[in-house]
């Protein structure tokens, strides 16, 4: 399994995914092995989440860079050092590494997942090299309309694309839009070949956090949560900002009745200066990062649960949306109607959804949902929702996945997700 993003590395919720497929897997006849990097390549790191890895679990940290931090000035350096990503010089401390990994325990199969981009580069050169099957875990489309914004660095990763989804025994994605995003666009190949395994929640994660008493009306103010990284294209919160100003301007809402957590939103300082400017700063708190365990402590402990999703995101659904639902907390979602994230939330019962460009529909959406939150109204996932959503189950459609790709004899899948089981 190699994995860019694994335990102690931190602000990316992509660990989860990795962490838990290499927890569950055993239960399905594999023994995963993980290669990753080297912690001195994260720009942040969480070393409490090490404690959430198995200790029988095999994994190897091997030499990694990163262009910007470590082989810049200033925080500039040459492209050319960080193509197809700023981690490339992972490639170079991951191919012996797992060479010797392969000669020594010989796996049956090679798992990768993007967004870092040199994974695949990685997962490819292993299976050019040893003819293993490879499963690449795309999770989001690598090219987007917005990213990569070089001409070079796209042309890199249009290449690792191509020769990831020609090469691969199956490319898994999770949302519907991005499967078919690729089946579209290379309409060449069996569109079996094209997966989608959704994120989810980790059960054993919740279980030792439990909420407290919902807060009692009339005795102080609702909390509503955020809980991870916003940024200025695509998580916005500006609009959201600029409507609690107006509700509070119109004596609708106030630090009494409403307090409202940004928790690791990322660039402290500019989220408090976008806080200040809307006036808002005595109902929002900009919120440092805390521990995993924290952070979905301060969930089960929310009245209701914040998401930011604009178009720039269609194709995709942040994994905290599902550890929302195992929250079971209301839910109030900025995000663009057609996407993905609206869909699943709809799907789900959910209809506090508003458009995150559109300060005065938050506003309107923003009052119904706090008046139907203190009034107990307010909708919460179902436990058939929530039990569609485990980690568990989802690794138990991965290990399908890698049952099928070791007895297929044409590289082409011919039952669905789940089907099959040796």
């Amino acid at each position: 399994m190699i994995a860019f993003h694994f335990p102690p590395q931190a602000a990316s919720s992509g660990i989860q995914r990795t962490l838990n497929f290499s927890k569950y897997l055993g239960k399905h006849g594999w023994e995963p092995m993980v290669l990753s990097a080297h912690p001195r390549a994260y720009d942040a790191q969480n070393p409490s989440q090490l404690a959430s890895v198995p200790p029988e679990l095999i994994v190897r940290r091997v030499f990694a860079l990163d262009a910007k931090r470590h082989l810049g000035i200033r925080g500039r350096y040459m492209e050319l050092l960080a193509l197809p990503d700023r981690w490339v010089s992972w490639w170079l401390g991951a191919m012996p590494s797992a060479l010797s990994l392969i000669r020594k325990y010989r796996p049956q199969v090679i798992w990768s997942t993007f967004p870092i981009a040199t994974a695949h580069l990685i997962g490819l050169t292993l299976h050019r090299l040893t003819g293993l099957p490879w499963i690449a875990d795309f999770r989001d489309p690598m090219l987007q309309p917005a990213y990569p914004t070089s001409g070079l660095q796209r042309r890199f990763y249009g290449w690792i694309e191509r020769q990831t989804v020609t090469r691969c025994q199956a490319a898994v994605f999770t949302t519907h839009s991005a499967m078919q995003t690729y089946r579209t666009r290379f309409p060449d190949l069996p569109p079996e070949k094209f997966l989608v395994i959704e994120n989810g929640y980790d059960e054993e994660s919740f279980a030792h956090a439990q909420p407290t008493a919902p807060t009692v009306p009339g005795t102080g103010p609702l909390i509503l949560v955020h809980s991870g990284v916003l940024y200025q294209t695509g998580r916005d919160p500006s609009r959201f900002l600029e409507a609690l100003g107006m509700l509070k301007q119109q004596g609708v809402l106030d630090a009494r009745v409403l307090r409202v957590v940004l928790r690791a939103p990322g660039d402290l300082p500019h989220m408090s200066a976008l806080v200040d400017r809307y006036g808002v700063g005595d109902i929002v708190e900009v919120a440092a990062p805390v521990p995993y365990q924290a952070a979905l402590q301060e969930m089960l402990n929310a009245d209701g649960l914040l998401i930011f999703q604009g178009a720039q995101f269609n194709a995709q659904i942040p994994a905290k949306v599902y550890e929302y639902f195992r929250a079971r907390k209301p839910i109030m979602a900025l995000v663009d109607p057609a996407g993905e994230t609206a869909k699943v939330l709809s799907a789900a019962g959910f209809d506090s959804l508003a458009d995150m460009d559109d300060s005065k529909q938050i506003a309107t959406i923003l009052e119904r949902f706090v008046a139907q939150v203190r009034e107990g109204r307010a909708h919460i996932a179902s436990e058939s929702v929530i039990a569609g959503a485990s980690r568990a189950g989802r690794t138990k459609e991965l290990a399908g996945v890698f049952d099928r790709a070791v007895t297929s004899k044409s590289g082409v899948f011919v039952s669905s997700i789940g089907a099959h089981k040796p």
